[in-house]
């Protein structure tokens, strides 16, 4: 069935591409990421996810309103890490700076197929600034600069041995889904079959700008 809905989505790619005028584009460690930008939602929350692949790379990330509506509003968000504490939210929105939180991730497959990657997430301090400049219901546009923790991650022996040639297969099936969409498929390698090396180090993604048209057609996880 997978497969299936694999041929179909490639032969509708082209369509689905030229209806998609969504825009991003960042300086990645001094290297251009470009490509259309998407929103997912979850429930009443939602996120934008921006994809690309030979090799697959994700970009995401989600805002927190202080005053708790859906879209941003035009303004800065401070970049934090996922972790940060109530009471520091409760602080950062009694300065009146921000305009509330974003949350980054970024992922970047190292060695095909999909057997290495390097993650970027959102620091505690000094993580950057999302600018929204445009947010209504039908755009979204802005820029930011962004600090992440990077770390790295190789497939676990185990889940190469014992996933043998389907693993490989799902993963092929995966980067078409990616290819033929621009949706993320399965591209975090955080507890799926991979293991945490020791090497860390830093992503400086600057430069950024997006525009995000929202319709009501975004999928649901």
């Amino acid at each position: 069935m997978k497969s299936v809905i694999i041929c179909l989505l490639l032969l509708t790619s082209s369509y689905v591409f030229a209806q998609n005028e969504n825009t991003l584009s960042v300086q990645i460690d001094g290297k251009e990421f470009k490509t259309a930008p998407r929103r997912i939602r979850m429930g009443s929350i939602w996120y934008i996810t921006a994809n690309a692949v030979k090799p697959d790379k994700s970009l995401r990330f989600w805002f927190a309103n202080f005053n708790k509506t859906e879209l941003p509003e035009v303004g800065q968000y401070l970049i934090v890490e996922e972790n940060y504490s109530n009471k520091e939210i409760k602080q950062l929105a009694a300065e009146g700076k921000y305009k509330g939180i974003a949350f980054v991730k970024y992922v970047e497959e190292t060695k095909t197929p999909r057997m290495e990657y390097h993650v970027g997430k959102s620091r505690h301090t000094n993580g950057g600034v999302i600018e929204v400049t445009t947010s209504n219901t039908n755009v979204i546009e802005g820029k930011f600069t962004a600090n992440l923790d990077g770390t790295h991650f190789k497939e676990k022996a185990t889940a190469t041995a014992f996933g043998g040639v389907g693993r490989i297969i799902n993963k092929m099936e995966d980067k078409a889904v990616t290819s033929a969409t621009g949706y993320d498929s399965d591209i975090d390698p955080e507890g799926n079959g991979y293991k945490r090396t020791d090497q860390k180090d830093e992503l400086v993604l600057t430069s950024g700008v997006f525009r995000l048209q929202l319709t009501k057609t975004e999928p649901a996880k």
